[in-house]
């Protein structure tokens, strides 16, 4: 390891305050939609330092208080009809917020509600939070460029045309790769599924085609690995979730953690809690690049603050500008993959757009989604987002929940103001 990384690696991290220490009761949700905090608790003062702002989203707006009172029907409705057990919203926008939770946590192996401090299995929120942002760190730490053939960082990746795959064409998904790894035969560990993404065959030429791939991330996070000098849990925590005060934002949350986090499915005479849903993912111990991570509404929100304020959290800067600038904007060339726009990790223009809805603008705002029921938008221009955190697939795999992310994206783009 370089002096310079080891540098970085110790040097000492500003921590912003975090809204979960505070306990659940902190804010009165009884009163939380007309932007009342419960005094009893705690001051004004705390939440503003907390959360960077002091006022909620509907405070003095009537048309934003219409649309978030739509909001609320429309979550209370998706729980109450089995569309998902329950939910926690996050929007946000000018300094202004809305956060609530819905439903339940759990209906086995009996009824929980759903709280706002409520951790979820992120799924394929992963890419876009872990991974993604990891990379783009070594990218402007100039130790990684988007145009190195993975190869030259994962030498074992080659052969068979591989060498041509770029870096940049594993993060915007156009690398050839297949879909998923193999699941027969069965196997296990971390360096298995590397060695097994390494042997994949390529579907198509390098930078033809947009195929979205696990694979993709996975040898992301080998990356990540190799060249950052440490596994992507702890790459991931000490240069972007502790600097952020993302304290509930981890790899393998532990056993004092496990009782609030939503369950996923039931296999067998088991209830999935606090281990990650994807199979991959488990079969490589909980830590990939695809998969794995599990966050809060409140940490997901102080990260996408981040990135509409250019990589600036209060006094840390995780980013400069024109990384996020690049992490953000699309990469794909329109006739040959298309119509299809895609950052570095972020699903701009894609089949995958759902929570977009018809709120906000298409190519002047971009997301991701994931497996379990978790997605995130955001528009930078008005500073604003909407998060949604569900466990669709408690204690059972339900049907997609694609419509219900597009209402919500159109409800919330009105409510911010960008619809």
């Amino acid at each position: 390891m370089s002096e310079g990384r080891r540098e970085r690696r110790g040097r000492a991290r500003e921590r912003l305050p975090d809204p979960s220490t505070f306990g659940a009761g902190c804010i009165d949700r009884r009163t939380f939609g007309a932007g009342c905090i419960d005094r009893r608790t705690f001051g004004a003062a705390v939440l503003s330092a907390a959360f960077g702002m002091s006022r909620a989203l509907a405070d003095g707006d009537g048309d934003a208080a219409a649309h978030q009172k739509a909001i609320d029907s429309l979550l209370t409705a998706a729980a109450e009809d089995g569309k998902v057990p329950g939910a926690v919203l996050w929007l946000e926008g000018r300094g202004r917020f809305y956060h609530k939770a819905y439903g339940s946590r759990a209906v086995e192996p009996r009824k929980l509600p759903m709280r706002p401090d409520t951790m979820f299995d992120a799924a394929s929120l992963t890419k876009v939070v872990a991974t993604a942002p990891s990379v783009m760190l070594l990218v402007q730490a100039g130790e990684v460029s988007p145009r190195d053939p993975v190869s030259k960082h994962i030498p074992e990746f080659a052969g068979e045309g591989r060498s041509a795959v770029t870096v940049e064409q594993l993060l915007t998904h156009t690398s050839g790769l297949p879909p998923i790894l193999p699941r027969e035969p069965a196997w296990r560990g971390y360096a298995k599924a590397i060695a097994l993404a390494c042997e994949s065959q390529l579907r198509t030429k390098p930078g033809k085609e947009f195929r979205y791939s696990d694979v993709n991330f996975i040898l992301l996070g080998e990356v990540v690995r190799r060249v950052g000098g440490m596994p992507l849990a702890e790459f991931a925590r000490e240069r972007l979730f502790a600097p952020l005060g993302m304290v509930d934002t981890e790899f393998q949350p532990p056993a004092d953690k496990r009782s609030r986090v939503a369950p996923t499915t039931r296999e067998g005479d088991e209830l999935i809690q606090g281990v990650v849903h994807d199979p991959a993912a488990r079969a490589m111990g909980g830590v990939a690049g695809h998969a794995g991570l599990f966050t809060t509404a409140g940490d997901l929100a102080k990260y996408a603050r981040m990135l509409v304020k250019g990589g600036a959290l209060g006094e840390a800067q995780v980013f400069r500008a024109e990384t996020v600038q690049a992490m953000t904007r699309n990469h794909l060339r329109p006739l040959r993959h298309g119509g299809v726009k895609r950052g570095y990790g972020w699903d701009i223009d894609s089949r995958y757009s759902s929570p977009r809805g018809e709120g906000f603008p298409a190519g002047d705002s971009f997301g991701h989604t994931g497996w379990t029921g978790c997605s995130i938008w955001i528009h930078p221009e008005s500073e604003g987002f909407v998060i949604l955190l569900a466990n669709r697939n408690h204690p059972y795999e339900r049907k997609s929940i694609a419509e219900l992310r597009a209402d919500l994206g159109t409800l919330a783009g009105k409510a911010l103001g960008v619809g």
